[in-house]
């Protein structure tokens, strides 16, 4: 990965700050994404610190809105007109229904609708890297969710489990429906299950049971660094070069639900 830039969203916490790590190691330019600045810096220092790595930039954007986000995209392509891998990985979790700045439910805000929008942003920059790759953190928590194309935004039944599902099988079909448009092209686009993984994902619930609760689970959780594993093999493996459109877990392939591979929907 020497010297391959990459763009890590969502990596100043979790499984994001680990994959980022772990590819400063591998010798990689690291952009990478957070919401707050502060804590974007101090991540910045340490990632440098820990892999002897100086080539790690921090990006700020509120993936709850998508100027933001197009705001982001620009400043990616000011600093890197070329872009070897896209890691999608900022996600979060929202106990109560709340809309973006444009209007949207939050979770498919930040979950699909900016990651979806930064990679259509950021083609022509993949597109003049060599064998570029586009991976994207999903979860296996998909399986308990179909399209409802009459209530994208969750509206009725709001549930938070509900709405980060639904906004996971949407990353997966996106990634299907990527890889078939970029066919012909020597960009690739993959998604992964990373696991239950001890993360801050949480900390948007309001409620303190739950939070109690979902703390207790999570001694139970894998490591960030665990977590990692899939996402960094997707992004650097030599074994997967030229593979595209797959879900991956524990960095093989896995089928996902019958509704991840429906194409019409995708």
């Amino acid at each position: 990965m020497k010297d391959k830039v990459c763009v890590v969203t969502g990596a100043t916490d979790g499984i994001g700050k680990a994959a980022a790590y772990e590819l400063a190691i591998q010798g990689a330019r690291l952009l990478i994404h957070g919401r707050d600045p502060e804590k974007g810096q101090r991540v910045v220092a340490e990632l440098k610190a820990r892999s002897r790595n100086s080539q790690i930039e921090f990006l700020q954007a509120d993936f709850g809105s998508l100027s933001e986000v197009r705001l982001l995209a620009a400043a990616v392509t000011q600093r890197a007109p070329r872009v070897d891998v896209l890691v999608n990985n900022a996600g979060a979790f929202f106990g109560r229904r709340t809309l973006s700045k444009d209007g949207y439910e939050l979770t498919w805000a930040v979950n699909h609708l900016a990651p979806f929008l930064l990679t259509h942003l950021l083609k022509y920059a993949l597109q003049a890297a060599p064998r570029a790759r586009i991976v994207t953190t999903a979860s296996n928590t998909h399986q308990q969710a179909t399209i409802r194309f009459d209530d994208l935004q969750t509206a009725s039944k709001y549930t938070a489990m509900g709405a980060y599902s639904h906004s996971k099988l949407a990353n997966i079909l996106f990634t299907r429906a990527l890889a078939k448009r970029l066919k012909g092209t020597e960009v690739t686009a993959t998604c992964l299950h990373p696991g239950f993984v001890r993360t801050e994902i949480g900390r948007n619930i309001d409620s303190a049971v739950t939070r109690w609760a979902l703390g207790l689970i999570s001694r139970f959780a894998r490591s960030p660094e665990k977590g990692a594993q899939t996402l960094v093999y997707l992004a650097a493996s030599a074994q997967v070069q030229g593979a595209s459109g797959g879900y991956y877990y524990d960095c093989k392939e896995i089928p996902p639900s019958a509704a991840a591979q429906d194409d019409a929907v995708a």
